[in-house]
């Protein structure tokens, strides 16, 4: 989880490079500011954290949460599904000329 400065344009170019590199590193967004990436070992993590503690722009706050695989996977997630709509063929309106 992160919080980068963003009211420059310089600012906002590093907070792009950033997240670019987080990918690069092999995390997948979760929410704009809140990035997973799956390690086998708490060595590996914490190597992770080390390059990401490399590329932390100036003036950004970045937390790190480990989660074990138990705990992931007890995780409760919920995902906004989109209501569909039944169409027959009728105008949802209306339309008088």
């Amino acid at each position: 989880m992160f919080d980068l400065p963003v009211g420059t344009k310089k600012e906002r170019k590093m907070a792009t490079t950033f997240r670019n590199d987080l990918l690069d590193l092999g995390f997948e967004m979760s929410q704009f500011s809140v990035y997973q990436k799956y390690c086998p070992s708490t060595e590996k993590a914490e190597a992770v954290g080390d390059q990401i503690q490399l590329r932390l722009p100036p003036g950004g706050k970045v937390d790190i949460l480990t989660v074990t695989d138990r705990q992931f996977g007890n995780m409760r997630r919920f995902y906004a599904q989109k209501v569909s709509e039944e169409n027959d063929g009728r105008p949802k309106q209306l339309q008088l000329f």
